[in-house]
């Protein structure tokens, strides 16, 4: 999947800044973001990646996903036509292998209730998916 390409870059280039990537990741029922990143900060950030024109024209659903994250971000590779997103949010392109953030999306402090839910589903998550790497017999 090309989304999952991009995702892959992304997380690479955010990693070596210091965030944990969790990829498809459901903060909330009905709703899975291509990438959360939690940085060293506490900071999160949502990265919605997007492989094509068509792939972007018809998500509907992303305003939905403003609320998760203390910045959004589109990731795309370097092909994909930038001036469709919204200059209101912030710009990665990437590739299988690396990233760069060519805009920063606004800064948009999450609540602190909302951010210590998330900041838990994210631990969760992510240590559940590492025990079933570890053990994939396992039953979560």
């Amino acid at each position: 999947m090309p989304g999952q390409v991009l995702a892959r870059g992304v997380c690479r280039h955010l990693a070596s800044h210091g965030f944990a990537c969790v990829e498809e990741f459901t903060p909330d029922r009905g709703k899975r973001l291509d990438v959360m990143a939690l940085g060293p900060k506490g900071e999160l950030w949502v990265i919605e990646c997007k492989s094509s024109r068509v792939d972007f024209t018809s998500d509907a659903k992303w305003q939905g996903y403003l609320d998760w994250g203390d910045r959004y971000f589109w990731a795309v590779d370097e092909g994909f036509p930038t001036d469709l997103l919204p200059p209101e949010t912030g710009l990665i392109i990437a590739d299988g292998y690396d990233a760069e953030i060519l805009r920063m999306g606004p800064e948009t402090k999450l609540a602190g209730a909302r951010r210590k839910a998330v900041t838990q589903r994210f631990a969760r998550i992510a240590a559940q998916r590492l025990q079933l790497l570890r053990d994939p017999g396992a039953v979560l």
